[in-house]
């Protein structure tokens, strides 16, 4: 399973969300969009994930909070627990055996990061 992995700011737009998953995964196609659980019911996120016609879903904390990323941001260390929000959801939900194949990359507008995550799925 391949999993394309989202952080992004409340400002963030469908094109934010687009653009970031375009470089993250380079055309390559994904099977699941993910995010945190607060996260997961935002209007661009849901407007996205209609518009791919890719299925979403949100990651709860604690799933989020044991993923081990390369990309350490104080942000979202201090308020995800996690060094990347992008990273740790692609990873948590592509299931066992994740590993990352895109580390976090940045919209053209700095409102959305996106990694790409592949695993064994649930």
């Amino acid at each position: 399973m391949i999993v394309a992995g989202f952080g992004f700011r409340a400002s963030a737009s469908v094109g934010s969300l687009s653009d970031a998953l375009a470089r993250a995964s380079g055309g390559s196609a994904v099977d699941l969009l993910a995010t945190a659980d607060d996260k997961s019911t935002a209007r661009s996120f849901q407007d996205f994930a209609t518009a791919s016609g890719i299925p979403a879903i949100g990651v709860t904390p604690d799933p989020i909070a044991v993923q081990l990323t390369p990309t350490r941001s104080p942000a979202s260390l201090q308020a995800r627990g996690t060094g990347s929000m992008a990273e740790a959801a692609a990873l948590a939900a592509a299931g066992r055996n994740a590993r990352l194949i895109t580390p976090r990359v940045i919209s053209g507008d700095r409102l959305a990061t996106c990694a790409i995550a592949i695993g064994e799925g649930p």
